[in-house]
């Protein structure tokens, strides 16, 4: 469906110049696209333009646009009961959290629902600060966790600078990250020796009696698709045991099939003690999020109050979509074709490109989720753009962006890197032409590389 309808778009646009006020932004500085519809892997604004949507909006619309399943189940469930308090019994709830657990780590049969990844992370973090009756968190340099307090205070990205001091009991560690890596590591075995060391240091010289919590995005996501090498998630899964600390695997991003699994940790060997989601549960049509509990840990609360909780924990409205995605990934074969299409196309494809532009440092991913690392010197490693780049700094990058908006393609940036994350029900046809479009674009990206 194409909408042209200049005015509609104009009137878009004065209300939200004038009234919404938008996250992550200085507000005089951003124009954003006013969008009049969107289907499938596609979204368009009122000009006729289309784009093909690989950042799944903020990977999170799994299974795309307007998908007639997740649609319909929130139209029969308002019809049925619109909403209804967290601490009554609901069908719709109900259902959904049995759902997860059957699919979640054997041992994790509890699912706390929040309305989003944040909010999660939050509550994780509670949970393991009460049952350890420790408050320190250990967490990732390169991480997001969320823009609450502790969650912001998790993180490791440049967005958690202007928001200091938040939760003085966080620390950062660096994890693994083989291409830049922080351990001079020649290989993959030696990256993951090298990075457990230096975790089992810090929790050393943080003090274990002190550590409730490590949380770690089981694959890496804005910060770089770090795909953990071998054997390190099953490390840290070690090092929590050995010092009494609980693991937090946060799947706010890559949970519910992004990689070809319902949850990432099932691809490394590793069952955490709490896993955080959002995002993929219901692809967004209606906010949700929550924590699969493991046992040991919801058995600690069976006669002790947990002292938190959330208006809208488990709305219906957004459980009803989240039971409609179980169906049409089993209905569909979602999983199977993330791993076949990532495997057979994806992959190939960015390789290829790898061969072909000298800006291209590294690709690396898996599934449906995948990063273009951009370099000025394959020899030197130099990003680029700077680290946290802005303006002028990040012209390049801005350069490539434009020129994969010009061609149909709305693309995922971040510092140097593109990301590739379409929704999982993109057709191939679909999905090779947006690769297209980023071979053609990542001339640009070359152009400064060679300059």
């Amino acid at each position: 469906m194409t909408i042209t309808d200049p005015a509609a778009e104009a009137q878009v646009r004065a209300d939200d110049r004038a009234h919404v006020f938008h996250s992550w932004s200085a507000q005089a500085l951003i124009d954003p696209l006013p969008v009049a519809g969107g289907g499938g892997a596609t979204f368009w604004d009122y000009s006729g333009n289309r784009y093909l949507d690989f950042a799944s909006q903020l990977v999170n619309l799994n299974l795309g646009h307007q998908h007639p399943d997740l649609v319909e189940a929130i139209q029969r469930q308002a019809g049925e009961l619109a909403t209804i308090q967290p601490a009554m019994a609901n069908g719709t709830r109900g259902e959904l959290a049995r759902l997860i657990s059957e699919v979640a780590p054997a041992g994790m049969s509890k699912v706390f629902f929040t309305n989003g990844g944040a909010d999660a992370n939050e509550n994780a973090v509670r949970m393991a600060r009460l049952v350890t009756g420790k408050r320190k968190v250990l967490a990732m340099y390169r991480s997001y966790h969320g823009n609450t307090s502790t969650a912001i205070t998790l993180t490791g990205d440049p967005r958690r600078w202007a928001n200091e001091p938040a939760d003085a009991s966080v620390v950062h560690f660096f994890g693994p990250y083989a291409y830049r890596s922080a351990f001079h590591s020649a290989s993959e075995e030696e990256e993951t020796a090298r990075a457990l060391e230096h975790l089992e240091q810090t929790i050393i010289l943080e003090g274990a009696s002190t550590i409730g919590a490590i949380i770690l995005e089981t694959v890496v996501g804005t910060n770089g698709v770090l795909v953990p090498p071998p054997g390190y998630l099953p490390g840290v899964r070690a090092l929590c045991d050995k010092y009494g600390i609980v693991y937090i695997a946060d799947e706010v991003m890559v949970g519910f099939g992004r990689i070809g699994e319902w949850f990432a940790v099932d691809a490394f060997d590793v069952v955490p003690d709490l896993i955080t989601f959002a995002k993929g549960i219901n692809s967004g049509y209606v906010p949700l999020g929550g924590v699969v509990i493991s046992d040991a840990i919801a058995s600690h609360f069976d006669t002790v109050t947990f002292p938190g909780g959330l208006t809208y924990s488990g709305h219906p409205l957004a459980c009803a979509p989240g039971i409609a995605t179980f169906e049409v990934f089993r209905r569909d074969g979602i999983l199977e074709r993330v791993r076949d299409l990532g495997e057979r196309v994806v992959g190939p494809r960015l390789r290829e490109m790898t061969e072909k532009h000298p800006s291209i440092g590294e690709v690396r991913g898996r599934g449906l989720f995948w990063a273009i690392e951009l370099v000025r010197d394959r020899e030197t490693r130099e990003p680029l753009v700077p680290f946290n780049a802005a303006g002028a700094d990040a012209a390049p990058m801005a350069a490539f962006a434009a020129a994969c908006k010009k061609a149909g393609l709305w693309p995922f940036t971040h510092f140097n890197r593109v990301h590739v994350a379409p929704p999982l029900v993109i057709t191939e046809d679909e999905l090779v032409r947006g690769l297209d479009i980023i071979d053609e674009a990542l001339t640009v990206a070359d152009e400064a590389a060679t300059a």
